[in-house]
């Protein structure tokens, strides 16, 4: 060992077989889902760990991969130096270190945060990294050679920066929502230009401005009648068309600096409102307009998630508070199942393969639990360093990014 969704009735949540690229933050389909995988389900330093590789720097940005190769970002000389690492699968070596954008002052961000947490995506053989406010850039995914650059993007994090990128078609999108600007951007994936810009709709001028910030990630779901972009923000929610960034509907709420990003199951988008008190709100994602009194089916705000993703398997809607309690609700009605208090605390989103779901806290323990209507714990596993990153996943085998390390494990 090395010391160095279902999403509406046209959308099919995963693939048939193990993926051979984890593209984005929450994988292929955006949700966590490792389709066609079996993972293992115990771990330590000495079991079950093919490599363990040294990462540079600091950053809790979600590991991508594609063509054998993992990328991820980190944050060298505390915050001065930004730059984007390749790690090799097979082998675990750091095989580029891209250094991209010099910052002078470093932001300020949240003692949770680092200066390197939104996550990279891959799409048609680039990677495209974000730094919020301090730069955005793509890079050849196989080489690494930086293809263009931009660092006018820019916003008032106040924590630091959060929400991680999507690409739809040749639209690379992502939130921009600060406490003095709130706004969604697309650029071209591969001139790095402006395609549209997109000002948030709902007035804010009723609250502080440090009540006007988010960090969520957006998703895209598609219908009959075209691709639904769900995009939470501050005090309210919102529907885009991710081609020019038309607003379809908003959804009014009270709440901020949220980070979950969105999960949906048939006509149901379920999203998280708020960090201090989460609420989940199950929202018919079809409408037009103000949908506030017409389309939240249901709400639920007990041990809410604050920075973790929820997920569904077999129409069950599964989280974990980031005080470490995990609740299970029936996703159609809201009906709450069980609730477990599985320990730590949590930031890193959860993976679900072959029925178990995987959830990942900041001291390192990782609890595999079933996908059932009644608690049922498979294993409780540690490694060192403590998880602030979600996992990524390729055929059977998890890439766990620690603070410290990148893991590959999976059983022999």
């Amino acid at each position: 060992m090395r010391s160095t969704i279902v999403i509406a009735v046209l959308f099919v949540c995963g693939l048939a077989t193990a993926a051979d690229t984890w593209p984005e933050f929450r994988g292929p389909s955006g949700d966590g889902h490792a389709a066609g995988s079996k993972l293992a389900t115990e771990w330590s330093e000495t079991k079950n760990i093919t490599w363990k590789t040294s990462i540079p720097g600091t950053g809790w940005s979600t590991p991508v991969v594609t063509n054998g190769k993992i990328w991820m970002t980190s944050a060298l000389d505390d915050g001065h130096r930004l730059v984007a690492l390749c790690v090799d699968q097979k082998s675990g070596d750091v095989i580029k270190e891209v250094e991209l954008f010099e910052v002078d002052k470093p932001i300020t961000k949240n003692k949770l945060n680092s200066w390197a947490s939104p996550s990279p995506v891959i799409s048609g053989g680039d990677v495209f990294v974000s730094f919020g406010t301090n730069g955005v850039a793509s890079l050849n995914a196989e080489t690494g050679q930086i293809e263009w650059k931009r660092d006018d993007v820019n916003l008032d994090h106040q924590e630091g920066a959060g929400s991680s990128m999507i690409v739809s078609g040749d639209r690379l999108i992502f939130h921009c929502d600060g406490r003095d600007v709130q706004y969604l951007i697309a650029l071209d994936t591969k001139s790095g230009d402006t395609i549209w810009r997109k000002d948030r709709s709902l007035d804010l001028s009723h609250v502080g401005d440090y009540a006007r910030k988010a960090f969520s990630t957006p998703l895209i779901v598609k219908t009959s009648s075209g691709p639904h972009m769900i995009s939470p923000a501050a005090q309210g929610c919102y529907c885009y068309d991710p081609a020019d960034g038309r607003e379809i509907w908003s959804l009014s709420y009270k709440g901020f600096s949220a980070v979950p990003r969105p999960v949906a199951m048939g006509e149901l988008a379920y999203v998280v409102n708020t960090f201090a008190k989460p609420a989940i709100h199950a929202v018919r994602f079809q409408g037009k307009g103000d949908i506030t009194k017409t389309n939240v089916v249901w709400k639920y705000d007990r041990n809410g998630p604050s920075t973790p993703s929820p997920i569904i398997v077999n129409g069950l809607l599964m989280f974990v508070s980031d005080k470490g309690v995990a609740t299970c609700l029936d996703a159609k009605s809201g009906k709450e199942l069980w609730k477990e208090r599985i320990g730590g605390n949590y930031c890193a989103s959860p993976i679900a393969a072959n029925g178990l779901v995987y959830f990942f806290n900041r001291e390192g323990q990782a609890t595999v639990v079933r996908a059932s209507s009644q608690y049922a714990a498979v294993a409780t596993n540690k490694l060192e360093g403590g998880f602030m990153a979600s996992p990524a996943v390729i055929g059977n085998s998890m890439f766990l990014r620690s603070r410290t390390h990148l893991y590959r494990v999976e059983a022999k």
